[in-house]
């Protein structure tokens, strides 16, 4: 507990000390970020090999080639980012400034999760660095190595008391949700979730959660399915299907199971050879406890393809499962391995129902030709976010928004939504003490002429080109005048 405390409040007294609130400083932190990730390359790769038996590219371009970009990203946008941005004016402030001054929250804690232990660390702290807050970081201790070595090297690289890490599992994070901060980020998932949102209750703290959930795909008949479950195949056993906007499972018309099914067979062999478990492109499941709930998942289905696993190495091979019952186990909770549930639709119209039926997805995807209906699917769901004719890609987009819906999560994360999410949107409006008859509106005593006036001032809009701005100013000067002429009469009775 006192533990918790001091850290905390060390990054408070330094958050308080405004050393951090400079752009240079945080261009200086950004930087130095930048450079431990190149310069300690080769240790990052080897960690993640170590929890996940991910290999070196892989690695690289899951997690390394994000944070990278995002950093880039970052750096060459936050003078635009930070700077304050002027709003429209009515006739009653037109003379004044407006404006909206991004500023920092104060101290934050980022939460990090297993599946990807790097990025889902890297990207928000970025976001949180550029927008000037502390940051307290707690990377996933399921995934070990990772979190060892975060701990070792940001304090190499970062403002030490700004950017401390704590390790550790349920106790210590349990003890540091106990502190207040001013922001939360939390990965992982939905019951966790929740007790990060309740600890956070008790500070009136706003949270933002990642929490993933059951994201489906549907496949219409107007489809190229070679292409369709290619893309599929490459997003659902990514990762041994530890990714959060994984697909979770099929949708599609029972005429075409079939050969959804012999696709994804071929593009499994052409991906990973004839034997899966060889391939250095083929990643574990993170823990034995994970493994076994998996496995599980498995009981009572109809499986199409792989099944096979092996509990010594964490090895559970890419498995398909077809002609699944809506209210089987497997379509319970999210499935986060490498199980591919197909479930049979007559049409569209049955899909969307399906899908409004259950918790809202943290990605949902859609394959057609046909892009209205596409389109439809968006205009009558609700997800996290969409990838249409893809998986997953959205995630990449830096200009999307990155963040779930309901039951998947609230708020969202990357590139500028990221500085936004760690910022106070700080209103400002600065006037100067002259023409004060224009104030008489809002002072006592009332009258009807007071109101008409003020429904003039703020209710009519006019043309936004030059010539509309000019009328706005004269009439401005006029009403001005015509106020203060009315004012000095009110006083003199």
């Amino acid at each position: 507990m006192e533990r918790m405390q001091q850290v905390v409040g060390q990054a408070r007294a330094a958050f308080n000390s405004g050393r951090c609130r400079s752009l240079e400083f945080r261009m200086q932190q950004l930087k130095a970020l930048e450079r431990m990730v190149q310069e300690k390359e080769k240790e990052i790769l080897a960690a993640i090999k170590a929890d996940l038996h991910k290999s070196a590219s892989n690695a690289y371009s899951h997690e390394i080639l994000g944070v990278l970009g995002e950093l880039a990203l970052a750096m060459d946008k936050l003078p635009s980012w930070a700077a304050p941005q002027a709003v429209k004016k009515n006739l009653l402030t037109m003379r004044d400034e407006a404006y909206i001054c991004p500023e920092p929250l104060g101290v934050v804690l980022i939460i990090g999760a297993w599946n990807y232990p790097f990025v889902l660390v890297m990207q928000p702290l970025i976001g949180a660095i550029a927008a000037g807050n502390a940051v307290v970081v707690k990377p996933s201790e399921i995934s070990e190595n990772t979190a060892r070595l975060v701990a070792d090297l940001l304090p190499q690289y970062l403002d030490r008391e700004l950017y401390p890490v704590v390790t550790g599992g349920v106790p210590e994070t349990t003890e540091l949700l106990k502190q207040r901060f001013d922001h939360i980020l939390y990965t992982g998932n939905s019951a966790v979730g929740k007790i990060v949102m309740a600890a956070a209750a008790k500070h009136l703290t706003p949270v933002t959660l990642e929490l993933g959930g059951k994201s489906p795909c549907y496949i219409d008949k107007d489809c190229d399915l070679a292409v369709a479950c290619r893309r599929i195949t490459w997003g659902k056993y990514m990762n041994c299907g530890q990714t959060c906007i994984a697909p979770d499972y099929i949708l599609c018309d029972p005429s075409i199971q079939g050969e959804v099914v012999e696709r994804i067979k071929a593009t499994l062999q052409e991906f990973y050879g004839e034997d899966v478990k060889s391939s250095p492109d083929y990643e574990r499941i993170i823990n034995k406890r994970h493994f076994k709930r998996i496995v599980g998942l498995l009981e009572g289905q109809k499986v199409a393809h792989g099944g096979e696993a092996d509990e010594a190495s964490c090895f559970i091979a890419p498995t398909i499962l077809t002609d699944v019952s809506p209210e089987s186990k497997v379509m319970e909770e999210e499935i986060f391995g490498p199980v591919l549930p197909i479930l049979t639709v007559k049409s569209v119209d049955e899909a969307i129902e399906f899908i409004n039926r259950r918790e809202k997805p943290f990605a949902l995807y859609v394959f057609s030709n046909n892009k209205k209906l596409i389109k439809r699917v968006i205009s009558e769901t609700s997800s996290g976010g969409v990838t249409g004719n893809d998986v997953i890609m959205h995630f990449f987009l830096s200009t999307l928004p990155f963040g779930g819906v309901g039951n998947s999560g609230m708020g969202a994360y990357h590139g500028k939504h990221s500085f936004e999410t760690f910022s106070h949107r700080r209103a400002c409006l600065i006037k100067d003490l002259k023409m004060e008859g224009t104030n008489s509106l809002h002072y006592p005593p009332g009258s009807q002429k007071k109101v008409d006036w003020a429904k003039f001032f703020l209710l009519k809009w006019f043309n936004k080109g030059r010539v509309g701005l000019v009328v706005l100013a004269l009439l401005g000067i006029v009403a001005a005048v015509v106020i203060k002429v009315s004012f000095g009469s009110l006083l003199s009775t």
